[in-house]
């Protein structure tokens, strides 16, 4: 799908799709349609759809069926979704449905006193009718009927269903499912799932969850942006943080608890994997992606990654950040179970929710120094010195000490006991073999090496803050930005870098990730940024790639020196560069 810029001088349709699993809009599958064009056309055009739409489903027999509309943007930057809930087995036809009422509408808004002719349209319902009975699968309806009634998960997708998930999961090819009565529903069970959204943080989050689940003695799966595990065993790699990915983990029979990073992409595009999960978390909401999926801004963002909260019943949590403002006000009408967490103890949401009894993770005085400490129902326990995590770089990473606090809470509810919390904080390095791109830090002969993937305004900010408490002579950035921002993302990017005052900036050209821009532009509106923001030219160096980049930075680095390396396009070379440096016994020039 092309990112939608909504600045269409005409009425378009960006996108029609599926949405099987529990959405934006409904616990219940769904399709959408995404729509640009002016401003005025487009809210003219939604209300037209809303009669339109029932005309057509009472057409085809889906007289009741709830629909929702939504605009987003503003004077001259616009668009629009339009959806209907629709049955599982009738996703496809839905999708000519909804696009057939979108047509009738774009006409009347056309030429409103026009009438379409009455052969023409019966045509068209008649043809819907049967493409719906054609698509229609009636023992996919009885076979989801019969997982609901005994409490285990229904997965199904375009050529698998199973029923169950991990060690209790049994799958089918779509095509050959059973009677029901015929299966033997005793070998049948879900083990511990949880979900982990948010603009930054979540890979990290859900590989430190792994991490404690081995020190428990169980297997996890977890499916990520860069690969899906079982136990050691890599299944794939690739970006699987979405549906696709988690089927993956939820349909292996070796997996004791499935850890599932759920990005924003993957819900709005498809929904939920899963309708119940033990716990949902999201780590923080920052602006990132906006103009895609019809996020045109943070509060739609917000609601974007608050889809979790529909697989969370009154046996689950929704673990939430107490230091998001955004999170916070969207928290407050919510009835599902909440966690908190926080990095002061003293927030005003995390210690009235710790007084009512409520789950919360934070950082307290401990034993020895800052400890990580968990509450729950009035029980306080303490987990484990910051300082014993290495992710937390003795506390300076912060962000790896609230991501920490996110992974505690899900933790509990997974049901691990505090021991297995502790070794799985300790246990985890966040090695490049372990968390590729995500605070690596590598010592190269008396230089400090961090490589990160830090990609948006806060993703920088939170890292240049970690380098910043860290002890070094010299501090450099490598930086660069995929060309789907617009401008002035691009701008904020290096703005939330140059308070920082880097000794040395490089910026590196990708040219993997221009997306349309022209080579140069991205680094020029960097570059003219950090001149904004006091960071002299004669500090500020370029090169033609990452690869170029980092080199660039090693020949410049002196012992002390502090290296911030954010890597994007050529990570996997990057990474592997710095390791063979490191065997070889790399020493700086004196």
């Amino acid at each position: 799908m092309t990112t939608p810029t909504y600045r269409s001088a005409t009425l378009v349709q960006v996108d029609s799709r599926r949405l099987p699993g529990r959405n934006l809009f409904f616990a219940a599958p769904a399709v959408i349609l995404d729509l640009a064009g002016p401003p005025a056309q487009v809210r003219a055009v939604v209300e037209i759809w809303r009669r339109h739409v029932r005309k057509w489903l009472a057409a085809v027999g889906w007289r009741d069926a709830p629909i929702a509309t939504r605009v987003f943007g503003g004077e001259g930057h616009c668009g629009a979704n339009v959806a209907i809930a629709a049955p599982l087995d009738a996703l496809y036809a839905a999708t000519e449905v909804n696009e057939a009422a979108f047509a009738s509408a774009c006409a009347e808004l056309r030429a409103p006193a026009a009438d379409q002719p009455d052969k023409l349209i019966q045509e068209q319902f008649v043809r819907l009718v049967a493409k719906i009975a054609q698509e229609r699968a009636p023992r996919l309806v009885e076979f989801g009927a019969a997982c609901a009634a005994r409490g285990v998960s229904f997965v199904p997708d375009d050529r698998v269903v199973s029923a169950g998930i991990g060690r209790g999961a049994v799958a089918w090819p779509r095509r050959e499912l059973p009677d029901p009565a015929t299966v033997d529903w005793s070998t049948i069970h879900d083990v511990p799932v949880a979900m982990v959204t948010g603009t930054n943080g979540k890979s990290t989050t859900i590989r430190l969850l792994a991490a404690m689940v081995r020190a428990a003695g169980k297997v996890p799966g977890m499916s990520t942006t860069d690969w899906v595990k079982v136990g050691d065993e890599t299944l794939d790699t690739g970006d699987y943080s979405g549906p696709s990915g988690a089927r993956l983990v939820l349909r292996d029979r070796r997996v004791d608890v499935a850890l599932l990073e759920t990005a924003r992409g993957g819900m709005l595009r498809r929904g939920l994997a899963l309708p119940r999960v033990d716990a949902a978390a999201i780590t923080n909401v920052t602006a990132d992606h906006l103009g895609e999926f019809g996020v045109g801004g943070m509060d739609d963002l917000v609601e974007a990654k608050f889809i979790v909260r529909r697989a969370i019943d009154a046996t689950g949590l929704l673990v939430l950040n107490a230091e998001d403002p955004l999170q916070v006000a969207r928290a407050a009408p919510l009835s599902e179970p909440l966690g908190w967490f926080a990095l002061d103890p003293a927030n005003p949401v995390l210690r009235a929710h710790v007084a009512a009894g409520g789950a919360a993770a934070t950082v307290e005085p401990g034993a020895r120094g800052p400890a990580f400490v968990l509450h729950r129902g009035g029980v306080r326990t303490e987990i484990a010195a910051v300082a014993d995590a290495p992710i937390t770089l003795g506390g300076a990473a912060r962000h790896n000490v609230a991501n920490a606090l996110a992974a505690l809470l899900v933790a509990s509810q997974l049901r691990l006991d505090a021991a297995a919390l502790a070794a799985g904080l300790r246990a985890f390095a966040g090695s490049p073999d372990e968390n590729p791109g995500r605070l690596n830090v590598l010592e190269l002969g008396g230089v400090t090496a961090i490589v990160d993937f830090a990609h948006n305004p806060d993703g920088m900010r939170v890292v240049m803050e970690m380098a910043a408490a860290l002890p070094a002579t010299r501090r450099l950035l490598v930086i660069g930005q995929a060309g789907d921002r617009d401008d002035e993302s691009i701008r904020a990017y290096a703005a939330a870098a140059a308070p920082f005052r880097p000794d040395r900036i490089v910026i590196k050209e990708m040219e993997k990730y221009l997306r349309g821009r022209e080579p140069g532009v991205i680094p020029a509106l960097l570059a003219a940024e950090f001149v904004r923001g006091g960071i002299p030219p004669e500090r500020i160096d370029h090169a033609p790639s990452e690869f170029a980049a980092v080199e660039a930075a090693l020949r410049w680095a002196r012992r002390g020196d502090l290296l911030i390396l954010l890597a994007h396009a050529e990570r996997t070379k990057v990474l592997a560069h710095l390791e063979q440096l490191r065997r070889d016994g790399f020493t700086p020039p004196s």
